[in-house]
């Protein structure tokens, strides 16, 4: 039965997001590579099958048609909470960048702590590309990574740490691009 459900989310996300076409920003791959690699980072944590259909469907409500009650109803009500918990709050009407940003951090911070657990699994993979294909807006995203890991201390240990190198990582990368062409 927990296979089950982890099969019927990879599935439904993967219908959701491929029925905008959606794509990775960066590369252009269907979107569904991002969700894929999140579950599979949350999975191996030892995560139960509830939060692993959560890592499937993390981006849903925000990013497709998909709204929150077809989540519940598809997959009962723990996996529609922690999807729930994923899902950014803010709206454009509610400031500037940082002004949101502020907004989903905080509801982050009431999140569950297995839902912290997939927003670790989240940043990670969004990280591994950031500085490659974008250096100039990742000094803002970095930073921005770096206030929200303040209120994910309590998703899983080996996630947090490996969010907190990325970062690390990356602003040394930055730094190294930075003295190497000093015109930008």
């Amino acid at each position: 039965m927990s296979e089950d459900l982890i099969q019927r989310a990879r599935a439904f996300a993967s219908q959701a997001h491929a029925s905008i076409d959606q794509r990775r920003k960066y590369t252009g791959l269907p979107y569904i590579v991002h969700p894929e690699a999140v579950a599979d980072l949350v999975a191996a944590t030892g995560a139960g099958p509830e939060v692993i259909a959560a890592a499937w469907l993390h981006d849903v409500v925000e990013d497709t048609p998909v709204e929150l009650e077809q989540v519940r109803q598809e997959f009962g009500d723990e996996v529609a909470a922690l999807v729930d918990d994923l899902t950014d709050v803010s709206r454009r009407s509610d400031g500037n960048r940082a002004a949101r940003m502020a907004i989903d951090r905080e509801h982050t911070a009431r999140a569950d702590v297995r839902a912290k657990t997939v927003k670790l699994a989240d940043v990670v993979d969004n990280l591994t590309d950031i500085v490659r294909f974008d250096p100039t807006f990742a000094q803002t995203y970095l930073g921005e990574k770096e206030q929200l890991l303040e209120v994910l201390q309590d998703g899983d240990t080996g996630l947090w740490q490996r969010a907190e190198e990325l970062i690390r990582d990356s602003r040394v990368e930055l730094e190294k691009r930075n003295r190497s062409d000093p015109g930008d």
